[in-house]
């Protein structure tokens, strides 16, 4: 885990359960200096982690604990850094064994969700995704990444979440930046199956779609994918991690964004004639 993060949310929780642990030394009656003793470890590192610029493992916070007469909280501690510790997460850290539990990971948050508002600018949304788009996807990240590759088995757990889309009780309201039709992601053929099957999910009722032009008059400028799962989570996505964002402040932030992004979106036969275009210029 890093020590900062560019999401607020995750070091929020990080400050808070550094401000937990100040707190536990100070109702002992410790110093810094002598939970360190206690602990058996520098000053420096005590100093660390009450700042919240320091992850405590689950060791760290067991002799914290410990050492002001509290080992009762450690548990409840160590749950609260863990949770922490899944608000910023590398990629090379989700993929170190390959792409495919990351992908089953998703699935099983797509079936919680009952709303999912997505905005992207780079590629179509997984759920969008055709087998071939998706390999060629997969495997240009798992060699940037240098992870291991399970591409065909991350493929399949990646296409079967959109069985969300033909099943009751899930809406997907979906905006996509022209630029996504127009990347050549994949080659010709995988391009041209993947802009169809967008014309074949648009008349679906559990989706709504629309596509920001490259012609329109900006009022919210091109950001990085992010996913909003029932108004209560956002997942963003960076060149190098994955990051949730909880803080109500923030979910806020991308509320807005996404009723700005949705203004300048174009639905219906609009919608069609630009995903058209594309295929088009693939012929």
């Amino acid at each position: 885990m890093t020590t900062t993060s560019p999401s607020s949310s995750a070091q929020a929780a990080r400050e808070a359960l550094a401000v937990r642990l100040q707190h536990l030394r100070k109702n002992a009656g410790l110093t810094g200096k002598a939970l360190s003793a206690r602990c058996g470890w520098h000053p420096a590192k005590t100093t660390r982690i009450q700042k919240g610029a320091a992850a405590p493992s689950d060791a760290d916070i067991r002799a914290w604990c410990a050492a002001c007469g509290a080992d009762d909280q450690a548990d409840d501690l160590i749950a609260t850094a863990r949770a922490v510790d899944s608000m910023y997460l590398e990629w090379r850290r989700l993929h170190r064994n390959g792409m495919r539990k990351v992908q089953q990971d998703w699935n099983a948050l797509h079936e919680r969700t009952r709303v999912c508002r997505v905005y992207v600018s780079n590629v179509p949304p997984g759920f969008f995704q055709t087998p071939g788009f998706a390999t060629a996807l997969m495997e240009q990240i798992t060699a940037f990444q240098g992870t291991p590759n399970d591409v065909a088995e991350a493929v399949a757990a990646r296409i079967a979440r959109s069985r969300f889309l033909y099943e009751g009780g899930h809406r997907y309201v979906v905006l996509m930046e022209e630029s996504v039709l127009r990347f050549r992601t994949a080659d010709p053929e995988a391009m041209r199956g993947q802009l169809r099957h967008l014309l074949a999910v648009m008349p679906l009722a559990s989706v709504s779609l629309g596509i920001i032009p490259f012609t329109v008059q900006r009022t919210v400028w091109p950001l990085e994918a992010f996913y909003v799962h029932d108004d209560t989570m956002a997942v963003v996505e960076t060149l190098t991690a994955e990051i949730k964002v909880t803080q109500p402040r923030e979910l806020a932030d991308y509320a807005k964004a996404f009723a700005g992004l949705a203004e300048m979106a174009v639905y219906g036969d609009a919608a069609r004639a630009l995903i058209r275009a594309a295929i088009d210029v693939l012929e």
